[in-house]
């Protein structure tokens, strides 16, 4: 039984074989999927950073479903972006735990920079 219709093994059978240079994911023709700039990861060439679509795919999403969602990537870029996750999964890992908790720090710091903001905030969501 050869490769589930729609997965990555079986979109890149048949396809130009693919190699990694540093920090980017390369097809043979040259073309480059990811890049760091700015300190964080990104489809190259777009706004669309590689968190979106590494929890796009952590969700269930299909290739398909996260190319709709984001329309500035080709299908091939989605492809390309999770392959290079998955290559370098353990990196991508601590660089996204690492933004997790710099959120988290920046989300409370706020919270103690403007408590009587958030209490508004609350009380605002507060059923009636």
């Amino acid at each position: 039984m050869g490769p589930a219709p729609g997965s990555l093994a079986g979109w890149l059978r048949g396809k130009p074989s693919v190699r990694l240079s540093y920090m980017r994911l390369e097809a043979t023709n040259g073309t480059p999927y990811v890049e760091r700039r700015d300190e964080a990861y990104w489809v190259e060439g777009t706004r669309v950073s590689l968190d979106s679509v590494v929890y796009a795919f952590w969700n269930g999403q299909t290739p398909e479903s996260i190319a709709q969602s984001f329309p500035t990537l080709m299908l091939e870029q989605v492809y390309g972006a999770i392959a290079f996750y998955l290559a370098h999964r353990d990196e991508i890992d601590r660089y996204l735990a690492g933004r997790r908790s710099n959120f988290e720090a920046a989300r409370e710091n706020s919270r103690k920079e403007d408590p009587a903001f958030y209490a508004k905030l609350a009380a605002a969501k507060r059923p009636s």
